[in-house]
């Protein structure tokens, strides 16, 4: 019989969360210390590229992690950290232990943005990282500020480090937890690879793959192409694409320039560069004023320009540089 954690097991050793197949080491033995420094080193040396750590929250000790960051740098000075770390992540982001956490409270305010009465929040409240986190009824306005506070949390080294992601192995799909809507799904994209940041998407979402709490968000990729949804693919590959092809994007200032009711805008700069990126979340067509410099050229979406007047269709965002 397993008893609770922290308890001594009949089996000889404790477990996390009680499972005997995951054996707590004693990080306060110095033999530990270096066995698990050891492991990161040799697959460093190996080839990858870095660390995701899991709950990396459960070893209390900075020092710890202090050491393991040193280890890991001294072989490669690129290597990327980052943590699971659900909430804010002062502690852990002050450059000396991760470079990033996994943004989940940006999750949480696209979720309420681009979802908005979408969605299923039983779903939604599955995730105890989610809940009281996913607002629906979030405007742009809301959405802008939360958005401005996330990024502000940080020094912007960090921010521009930040793993962003839409869902992930622990919690439901974004597609399951806004009902199904494709809609909310690419305008979360869209967002997720415009703003500062390294976009991550979790497997099988770019072909349709949904699912609810563990272990519904965890099924198998369909390898048959048959089963693709090649619409969300061809979406994905294109906010790929944008991000790549446009450095503004992924080194450029960020600074918010509207949000009123359902669209919510900001701009993206770099040495001369300037990339609007512009949302419209609802169901029907909204005209906004943005201004710039010269004739803007449409990098990604479908608005009509007049102007400075700009028309974005319902439920979907642009991208435009001038």
């Amino acid at each position: 019989m397993i008893q609770r954690e922290g308890s001594l097991k009949a089996i000889g050793y404790q477990g996390w969360w009680n499972l005997p197949a995951l054996p707590k080491f004693n990080t306060n033995t110095p033999a530990v210390r270096e066995f698990l420094f050891g492991v990161a080193e040799h697959w460093i040396k190996f080839g990858i590229d870095g660390w995701r750590l899991d709950v990396p929250g459960d070893i209390n000790d900075d020092s710890f992690w202090q050491e393991f960051r040193r280890r890991v740098r001294a072989i490669n000075p690129e290597a990327y950290i980052v943590g699971e770390i659900w909430h804010e992540a002062q502690r852990w982001l002050q450059g000396d232990q991760f470079d990033a956490v996994m943004n989940y409270l940006v999750t949480a305010a696209a979720l309420s943005f681009f979802g908005g009465q979408r969605v299923n929040m039983n779903v939604v409240n599955q995730c105890g990282g989610l809940q009281n986190r996913v607002h629906p009824s979030m405007r742009a306005y809301d959405f802008a500020n939360e958005i401005d506070r996330l990024f502000n949390l940080y020094s912007p080294e960090i921010t521009r480090a930040q793993l962003n992601l839409l869902d992930s192995h622990d919690m439901p799909r974004f597609i399951t937890c806004t009902n199904g809507d494709k809609d909310a799904l690419k305008l979360a994209w869209l967002f997720m690879f415009t703003i500062p940041g390294a976009p991550c998407i979790y497997y099988g979402d770019e072909v349709g793959v949904d699912g609810a709490h563990d272990p519904y968000c965890r099924k198998s990729f369909p390898w048959d192409e048959g089963k693709w949804d090649t619409d969300l693919r061809d979406y994905a590959k294109a906010c790929i694409e944008l991000r790549k092809g446009n450095s503004a994007l992924r080194r450029g200032d960020y600074k918010r320039i509207l949000a009123d009711g359902d669209v919510m805008a900001f701009e993206r700069v770099y040495k001369e560069s300037r990339i609007v990126t512009a949302f419209n979340v609802s169901n029907e067509e909204r005209t906004v004023e943005l201004t710039f410099d010269k004739s803007p050229k449409i990098l990604f979406g479908k608005p009509a320009i007049s102007g400075n007047q700009v028309r974005i269709p319902p439920r979907s965002g642009v991208v435009l540089k001038g």
